[in-house]
């Protein structure tokens, strides 16, 4: 899948699809999209150039605790400020095995069944047919984290 910042100076192919897409009502999402939610899509962390110097050449970093204990690398482009993707730690400071990549930013995302979370947060109603919930999903043993949120 293509992903490219708003600017264009951070733009790579993912390796993989999505194994998960989610609506983020959180507060840290509506102020880091200065909307009423994020579109977070989780990958594998293997599925994007992380090992390539010249990739984070072009990114900053803003690190922050997550209401979950952990704590959220999250990395933006040097030139247009677009938050490309975030990667948890735990709070043992281990980084989970996935990561989430911005859902503007990937050209063509389906986002068809997408999941809701941190509803109890949300300023817009929630579709009564989406599967969501009040904070972050159930642990997933195939992803390893939740959402990485």
């Amino acid at each position: 899948m293509d992903v490219e910042c708003q600017c264009g100076s951070v733009a790579f192919q993912t390796t993989a699809k999505p194994s998960a897409v989610y609506f983020c009502h959180c507060t840290e999402c509506q102020r880091q999209s200065s909307s009423a939610f994020g579109i977070s899509a989780t990958f594998p962390a293997d599925a994007l150039p992380l090992d390539d110097p010249a990739f984070h050449d072009k990114l900053r970093t803003y690190t922050r605790s997550t209401k979950s204990g952990g704590t959220l690398d999250c990395f933006f482009c040097k030139v247009c400020g677009a938050r490309v993707f975030h990667r948890r730690r735990g709070p043992d400071g281990v980084q989970g095995p996935t990561l989430n990549i911005k859902g503007g930013l990937i050209k063509g995302l389906d986002v068809a069944g997408a999941r809701h979370i941190w509803t109890q947060e949300a300023v817009m109603p929630i579709p009564k047919d989406a599967v969501s919930w009040p904070q972050s999903p159930p642990l997933s043993p195939r992803l390893g984290a939740t959402a990485g949120l």
